[in-house]
């Protein structure tokens, strides 16, 4: 289920990702182990949905890591846990 525009993770501003309205950190936090799993072992892509300041977007790439607070994409690119909506693979 794909929440918001789809978006290359090239164009993610990370100026302009905030909060989402419930954290849904702990609900997800399987998918994201699994999310990661799969890119480092499998190079697969997940669609993950976050929030911005200009709504939800969603973004189809591989996970790199999981922190405490953030998921690290190509490039230097983190996400922090709490705008996250929804991951999928």
């Amino acid at each position: 289920m794909m929440i918001g525009e789809l978006i290359e993770k090239e164009s993610i501003d990370i100026s302009q990702i905030i909060p989402a309205d419930q954290n849904h950190t702990e609900e997800l936090r399987d998918k994201l182990n699994s999310a990661q799993r799969l890119g480092n072992e499998f190079k697969s892509k997940a669609d993950i949905s976050f929030n911005t300041k200009e709504g939800p977007r969603t973004v189809s790439t591989t996970v790199w890591s999981v922190t405490e607070k953030y998921i690290q994409l190509k490039n230097g690119i983190h996400i922090p846990l709490s705008s996250l909506l929804a991951i999928e693979f």
